[in-house]
């Protein structure tokens, strides 16, 4: 099945071979959190190597999948960024558009933050206080019910008797899936209520923890982070999600909230003392090796010390680098282009 994909890969880039040859620049899409590192390196690779700058766009982790996935050929991106693991339904989308290859390359760490504006106060938060100001239901007298948590301090009275006001990414973020996974799930964890719910229905449980309250308190705020800044600023009342990466670049505008005592540091998630930290990664179209010009070696400079070191210019970005260990392994795939076990 294997050779038959790449012989049927092969033959779309021999079909498409003189548009190969009109595009001569990389393609990248995906994670508005990667954006930024990715950005960067696609201007120094463009500065230095020879070859024209990539072309970087920010679609969220999901539609950047969508489109990595979509096929092989010049009209398809080479790269795709995520702040999460690719999905097992991605996996099997790329498979039936003969995408059989893909290179995963793990970047480094970032944080999940919850911040607001410098003129408000800094509150210090639990996971569960998160997970009751902004699950769709939640337990009281016993009973799972229709939020009804309308001000942080119906949750906790220390916390500000201000309405519950969140602007998040959308369900194709992958800032999204992280924070469902590591704040609400974790969250949720603890509640008499849904541990008893998981032991009687794990599906109902799943769903509990995951699913957000729709009632306008949780505010579905697009892939542009600087459109969360000007709101936040505008209601010195509201909080905003997002990465750490992009608070670090506004620490001028937006603080952030710490969680369980933990402020979201780059040396707190790089000891993962922060609760809410998670991995980040692009995947590369394998296929497309010595189709579209200069993958390879853009790989080879994101995967630097230059950029990926301790020292390095991502983590002037705010990107929290790998333990060196790691990145030997990374670089080792990387630059093998070794595929994932499909």
């Amino acid at each position: 099945m294997l050779k038959q994909s790449t012989a049927l890969a092969a033959v779309i880039l021999a079909a498409t071979a003189v548009a190969a040859e009109a595009r001569d620049q990389i393609r990248i899409v995906g994670s508005s959190t990667v954006f930024p590192f990715s950005t960067a390196v696609a201007e120094e690779f463009g500065k230095t190597s020879g070859f024209k700058t990539p072309i970087v766009e920010s679609t969220g982790t999901g539609g950047g999948m969508k489109l990595f996935c979509g096929g092989v050929g010049v009209d398809h991106p080479d790269i795709t960024n995520a702040s999460r693991v690719i999905k097992e339904s991605e996996v099997k989308l790329c498979a039936e558009n003969d995408v059989a290859e893909i290179v995963e390359v793990k970047i480094g760490f970032d944080g999940i933050v919850i911040a607001n504006a410098r003129a408000s106060g800094q509150i210090d938060i639990t996971l569960q206080q998160v997970f009751l100001a902004l699950a769709k239901e939640v337990p009281v007298g016993g009973q799972l019910v229709a939020n009804p948590f309308k001000t942080w301090s119906d949750i906790d009275g220390s916390l500000p008797d201000v309405a519950i006001e969140v602007l998040g990414p959308p369900p194709t973020s992958g800032s999204r899936d992280a924070f469902v996974e590591l704040a609400m799930e974790g969250g949720c964890k603890g509640l008499p209520e849904i541990d008893a719910l998981k032991e009687s229905d794990e599906k109902r449980h799943k769903g509990v923890c995951q699913t957000i309250r729709e009632d306008g308190a949780f505010v579905e705020a697009g892939e542009n982070d600087n459109l969360i800044i000007q709101k936040l600023e505008a209601n010195p009342d509201a909080f905003g999600v997002f990465g750490y990466s992009f608070l670090d670049q506004n620490l001028d505008r937006l603080q952030g909230s710490m969680i369980a005592g933990v402020e979201p540091t780059f040396e707190a998630i790089a000891a993962g003392d922060y609760p809410v930290s998670r991995s980040l990664y692009f995947y590369v179209k394998k296929a497309h090796l010595g189709v579209v010009p200069g993958i390879a070696e853009f790989v080879a400079e994101f995967t630097s010390d230059k950029a990926m070191g301790e020292e390095g210019y991502l983590a002037g970005k705010g990107l929290i680098p790998l333990p060196a260990d790691v990145l030997d392994a990374v670089r080792s795939t990387a630059s093998t282009m070794t595929p994932l076990a499909m």
